[in-house]
């Protein structure tokens, strides 16, 4: 019953990022619904790497490996969007400014 918990968690907040990137406009905020997406996926992976017997090794190392990647991309998606907005002034795509 456990893992279902936890996969149903890591299910929401998959959900909850594919809302927050559709919706929001603001680049660090569709950044911290892309993260979003990956903690969930995360979760899910580790639900469904535990069912079993015994734990499996090679969901454990591609969710780390995922960790190490999502934090390095984040890094470099929070850098391009500090340039857009030192730039254009607003952290905010030009088509989608007027937005909220």
């Amino acid at each position: 019953m456990n893992l279902t918990v936890f996969a149903l968690t890591g299910a929401a907040l998959v959900g909850l990022g594919v809302y927050g990137l559709i919706a929001r406009v603001h680049m660090l905020r569709r950044i911290m619904a892309f993260n979003l997406i990956g903690s969930g996926l995360f979760l899910f992976f580790g639900a469904a790497g535990a069912r079993g017997v015994g734990l499996d090794p090679i969901p454990q190392a591609l969710i780390i490996t995922g960790i190490v990647v999502a934090l390095s991309a984040s890094a470099l998606a929070v850098g391009l969007v500090v340039a857009l907005a030192r730039s254009s002034g607003t952290a905010c795509l030009p088509d989608e400014a007027g937005d909220t």
